[in-house]
């Protein structure tokens, strides 16, 4: 009887790259050739493919846009912007100062409990933790080595003019390797596909089938050409939207609360009161008529 001992997932990945690959495509091939010899499953094979990704892949390639981000200005009285930083339930915002392109630290949500323990001496300033800059060209695994070191979790991108280009956090890197992760406002796997949000709105995943969105909502939106609400919405953009952006037909507002490269995941929806026209009122010349 062989009583030695089973080779490790490592070891039987080792000896397939005994060949020494030339380049990177042979390298894939071998990958996708343990795959099909079961040496390694699925998620561990996208996982890699992952990582070679994204020592090729820069800042400006996942950062949320500059006209994306959600920023917050050091001027702005709390009582005004703490509903905004409610409304978008993130952990950190970037504070700015005479302009966007003047970032001056980065403001943690958690942190504004201070002011409603003392809000006569609360002041944003010294709730601020320092801004980290990296330029657009930053490649994303020296980008994720700077993270863990610094113990850093966001970081602004700037442009060759020193100008806010956008924002990278490290879910956002570690997303490319492991694909999309779910936070504490995501979706659970085990709730409805339709949860109520407030002030009417309500979440929904893109992948709720139509005939569902329509029994919920007493809508009418044809299943023929697609099957999930997320297909309705990336037709009505004529591409996979980025987080933020939004669009409005038959009645309702889709906003996209989550996407990556590939897909749409999670929409905020509402519905819209068209304001009905004024008889007395002509359409201007840049109002479609029927």
């Amino acid at each position: 009887m062989d009583e030695s001992p089973k080779r490790s997932l490592l070891e039987r990945v080792s000896s397939m790259l005994l060949r020494e690959p030339e380049d990177r495509g042979q390298l894939v091939e071998l990958l996708h050739g343990a795959f099909e010899k079961n040496l390694l499953d699925a998620e561990a094979l996208s996982m890699i493919e992952g990582v070679m990704q994204v020592s090729e892949m820069q800042a400006r390639d996942v950062m949320i846009p500059r006209s994306q981000m959600d920023m917050i200005d050091v001027a702005e009285d709390p009582d005004a912007f703490i509903p905004f930083v409610i409304e978008t339930a993130h952990s950190r915002f970037p504070v700015y100062e005479n302009g966007k392109d003047n970032v001056i630290g980065i403001l943690l949500a958690k942190d504004l409990l201070r002011y409603y323990a003392n809000a006569d001496e609360f002041d944003v300033r010294d709730m601020l933790r320092p801004a980290v800059f990296v330029p657009e060209a930053k490649r994303l695994n020296v980008l994720l080595r700077d993270f863990k070191a610094n113990r850093n979790h966001i970081a602004i991108v700037v442009d060759e003019y020193g100008g806010v280009a956008g924002l990278i956090t490290i879910e956002d890197v570690l997303e490319q390797i492991v694909g999309d992760i779910e936070d504490e406002f995501d979706f659970d796997e085990t709730e409805d596909n339709i949860l109520p949000d407030r002030a009417g709105k309500f979440r929904v995943k893109a992948i709720t089938e139509i005939s569902d969105f329509n029994e919920v909502f007493e809508t009418h939106f044809s299943d023929e050409d697609f099957d999930t609400v997320g297909g309705l919405v990336i037709n009505q953009f004529g591409r996979v939207p980025k987080r933020g952006e939004s669009v409005t037909f038959n009645g309702f507002k889709f906003a996209v609360v989550r996407a990556d490269s590939r897909m749409v995941h999670s929409l905020m929806v509402e519905k819209v009161v068209v304001a009905e026209p004024d008889p007395e009122k002509k359409p201007s010349s840049d109002q479609k008529t029927a």
